[in-house]
């Protein structure tokens, strides 16, 4: 159903994809926009491998819920670090792509859970996730991607 990474000698295994889904703080979300337009935009996320689910954070209302309301499959890219092997001036960037179905998560003590999962990734600790999430926690929506399909490549920038 989807399709192979074109050139091969360019793919890399699904554990390094995987890698690179673990440790990007960020990731560019696409989806089936208004009148047939693609919607694409950068969101942080987390990654649970043992789920083969990506959760983050929204608002209940706006184009991105729209469109996941109207279409639930979703494309989710990510780059990971460059790196520099022969020349300096043309780096190498490996990426994955994820293909999945997006649905809001109800279930309000799931919610939670994700929520603070989600915010120990980017908060330094605790304490700090604790608050943030008494302050605004009810206001945010989750969001949880089903995994059908991860691919991963890594291209020399020249």
């Amino acid at each position: 159903m989807f399709r192979p990474i074109r050139r091969k000698n360019r793919e890399i295994d699904i554990d390094e994809a995987k890698k690179i889904l673990k440790e990007a703080r960020r990731g560019i979300l696409a989806v089936n926009g208004d009148e047939g337009y693609p919607y694409a935009i950068p969101i942080n996320y987390y990654y649970d491998e043992e789920a083969q689910k990506i959760f983050f954070h929204g608002s209940r209302v706006g184009h991105k819920s729209d469109s996941l309301k109207l279409c639930d499959k979703v494309c989710f890219t990510v780059l990971g670090e460059e790196t520099v092997k022969e020349e300096p001036w043309a780096p190498y960037v490996k990426s994955a792509v994820v293909f999945g179905r997006c649905h809001p998560i109800e279930d309000v003590s799931t919610s939670d859970i994700r929520l603070r999962q989600f915010a120990m990734k980017y908060y330094p600790g605790e304490e700090l996730v604790s608050e943030e999430i008494a302050k605004s926690g009810k206001a945010v929506q989750m969001y949880e991607i089903t995994i059908e399909h991860i691919s991963g490549k890594e291209v020399q920038e020249r």
